[in-house]
């Protein structure tokens, strides 16, 4: 394998046009320059220069090398500027996953104001419906994915959890029903109810089943939709009563009536799980960062400044 530092000797010693110029030029001896010449040779397996005279006059084989050694010297030049661009989040594509309701409130914004502060950086977006996105992060697919799940609990090693926000559930009721009327909605109200489901098993429907467990039964899911807005449908159609998040419910049903949940309040738990190795990226932390403001005006009362984009 051909030496790079020997190709640069080369090229230098072609440039300079001799031994003793290219010496000064790269700051060895004339000495040095030749057995670095020598050895390039060896590997080369032919002469790279011929004496004519005083001078050298590289080989047919030596300006081909002389040509490599430009390129090579190029690509480099532009590796070193292009880490530096990444090492201060300039560049860079980040891996992000997220699930349906985290996209439009927390991902679309976070991304907007990323924008604003790290120009340069591009996301590779991609939903996870079916699978936990967490996952993803574990095996490295992903330098970050929002997942709903407490920051505090144990996962794979290598991956942190960032708390972005707590998302309560609220009661979705058809427009005419007995509890649309009130301010709130004790959850044992809703226990001889039939309920609309809105969550597929994992870390949404449980806190559900966990609150109605709580208040003393289990509810009777009589429709199954994975959809928040198929789900209002249902519930205003008066079919059933739901639980849903409020993150999920931005764009509510004209039929049905949502009203605050108590004793217990269900809540989702949603942070960002990133590979702890990436967080070394400026621009992933600019994402971060970007996030948390968006989950603050996620849950921020409506007509409430929106929380300045970060400075990094």
């Amino acid at each position: 394998m051909l030496d790079v530092r020997r190709l640069q000797v080369l090229r230098a010693v072609v440039n300079s046009g001799t031994v003793t110029a290219a010496a000064t030029h790269l700051g060895y001896t004339p000495s040095a320059v030749s057995q670095q010449i020598a050895a390039l040779e060896r590997q080369a397996g032919t002469p790279l220069f011929e004496r004519v005279g005083r001078n050298v006059r590289p080989t047919a084989a030596g300006l081909l090398l002389a040509e490599h050694a430009a390129l090579i010297g190029a690509a480099v030049a532009r590796a070193e500027s292009d880490l530096a661009d990444l090492r201060a989040g300039r560049t860079g594509r980040l891996s992000v996953r997220y699930f349906a309701t985290a996209g439009s409130t927390l991902v679309a914004p976070a991304l907007a104001r990323l924008r604003d502060t790290h120009p340069g950086a591009r996301a590779d977006l991609r939903l996870s419906d079916h699978e936990d996105p967490l996952q993803e992060v574990l095996r490295g697919d992903a330098d970050l994915a929002v997942v709903v799940g407490p920051a505090d609990r144990e996962v794979g090693a290598g991956v942190h959890l960032v708390h972005l926000l707590d998302d309560p559930y609220a009661a979705v009721l058809p427009a005419g029903h007995p509890l649309a009327g009130a301010d709130a909605v004790d959850l044992h109200e809703l226990a001889s109810e039939q309920w609309v489901g809105s969550e597929p098993p994992g870390p949404c429907l449980e806190p559900v089943v966990n609150a109605c467990a709580a208040a003393g039964f289990t509810p009777d899911f009589v429709v199954q939709s994975e959809d928040y807005a198929t789900a209002q449908g249902f519930v205003a159609a008066g079919l059933g009563i739901g639980l849903m998040p409020r993150l999920g419910l931005r764009a509510q049903h004209p039929g049905v009536v949502v009203r605050p949940v108590r004793n217990p309040e269900p809540v989702r738990a949603i942070s960002a799980a990133v590979r702890r190795a990436a967080l070394e990226r400026p621009a992933l932390v600019g994402l971060l960062d970007a996030l948390r403001a968006a989950a603050a005006d996620g849950v921020r009362p409506t007509g409430t400044p929106p929380t300045p984009a970060p400075q990094s």
